[in-house]
């Protein structure tokens, strides 16, 4: 790396879906990258595992005015910048003199125009995205559907926006025998012979937009169709009890089992046990890290199709399949392919866990940050706001590749 020797990343709080991307890219820049962490991290993130020992790289501005003072100097200072959820200060400092900075984001309209029409959100948004969109700005796309999402608000980033997302720590399995270990761990008895029971994981908070009763709704209709199968349901939230009385009502006891929340390492292991991951969340899920690490661990990935990761990462019927966010009918359709094909979920499982491995994963994405960044530096080099990178350094797959736009009902 030639140009960029200094980055720094402005985020609210650091966590463990950022601290895999942030070793990557202090292993790249040493003592040039730093992450300026804007805020105490919130209680019961922290009591779910999400706090993180303290690496040297990070900057914790409210421990401290001489601590502030730094993170304002490197707004303006690093040959780049990545606005994360942070106090927009930093970035209009930058941009003031115009200088190459990534805005990291999510969808914007995943609630819909609704917000457009409080006065104070909407001036908030001009300040944010419409000021400077002719500077060098750029957005990292936590979402397939951000882009989209701009361009409806005014246009805001034309052509700006690349492929990007969280990384969570990228786990290395020998494949062939991680799909082993999962046969055996679906092996039961059965009086004096022993036979394979497909093993099914929905792992993640119990909440309303995670639509954890979908499952549950798919279970019912698997188990009436004369399935054979165990669904393993992890986590707590306000839809747990309504989970548990409805496998209760639907007569799913010997087939649905539920646990507690688990630290980000355990879930990693749980995942690693199954054959088949589900994700049921709504639009409001503006990621899901849970698709990224269902596919590294090497499951059949079922995924609604409006989660902002499902379109980059889960190819349908390639490395796992996608259904009809909402739609229970849709999601017995994919989860019986599945069932009905028990060599299609090792040669999913199998795709998925080189596709993670191959291109989706910390090290290439902060490797891929540094060189889009350069390709747009050199591409500008003439003085001009150029908006794409030069082509010697375009990447044309996987993290920073350009985002094209995605409707909701693309699927």
């Amino acid at each position: 790396m030639d140009t960029i020797k200094t980055l720094t990343f402005y985020s609210n709080y650091f966590n463990h879906h950022q601290k895999a991307l942030c070793d990557e890219f202090y292993a790249l820049l040493g003592d040039g990258f730093k992450f300026v962490e804007t805020m105490p991290m919130e209680g019961f993130r922290s009591k779910m595992g999400w706090g993180e020992d303290t690496p040297s790289y990070v900057l914790r501005t409210y421990e401290g005015e001489e601590v502030a003072k730094a993170a304002e100097i490197l707004a303006i200072s690093s040959d780049l910048v990545i606005m994360g959820t942070a106090p927009e200060e930093y970035c209009e400092a930058r941009l003031s003199e115009n200088k190459l900075t990534f805005r990291y984001s999510e969808r914007p309209l995943k609630e819909g125009f609704i917000k457009f029409f409080i006065p104070r959100l909407t001036k908030k948004y001009i300040r944010m995205h419409l000021k400077n969109r002719d500077k060098n700005i750029y957005v990292l796309g936590a979402s397939a559907f951000t882009a989209l999402d701009f361009k409806k608000m005014f246009n805001s980033y034309p052509d700006k926006c690349y492929k990007f997302g969280y990384f969570p720590v990228h786990k290395e399995y020998d494949i062939d025998k991680l799909i082993e270990k999962k046969h055996e761990l679906a092996t039961v008895s059965d009086g004096d012979s022993t036979k394979e029971v497909p093993t099914i994981l929905w792992l993640g908070r119990m909440l309303k937009l995670k639509k954890p009763d979908l499952m549950v709704m798919a279970a019912r209709q698997l188990k009436d169709l004369g399935y054979d199968f165990k669904l393993h349901m992890v986590g707590e939230g306000e839809m747990r009890e309504v989970c548990e009385q409805m496998v209760k009502d639907f007569d799913l006891v010997d087939r649905v089992t539920f646990e507690d929340f688990l630290s980000p390492d355990g879930a990693r292991d749980r995942m690693a046990e199954y054959q088949i991951y589900v994700m049921t969340s709504n639009k409001l899920e503006g990621w899901g890290s849970v698709i990224y690490e269902g596919l590294n661990a090497g499951c059949a990935v079922v995924a609604s199709h409006i989660c902002g990761a499902t379109p980059w990462l889960v190819e349908n019927e390639k490395c796992g399949l996608v259904y009809k966010s909402g739609d229970v009918t849709s999601l017995t359709e994919k989860l019986r392919k599945l069932l009905d094909d028990k060599e299609l979920i090792d040669e999913y499982g199998k795709v998925a866990y080189l596709k993670m491995h191959d291109k989706w994963n910390p090290k290439n994405a902060a490797y891929s940050v540094i060189r889009l960044a350069e390709g747009l530096l050199k591409a500008g080099a003439d003085g001009l706001n150029i908006k794409t990178p030069d082509k010697e350094y375009e990447i044309l797959e996987g993290p920073c590749s350009k985002a094209g736009y995605l409707k909701n009902n693309w699927f």
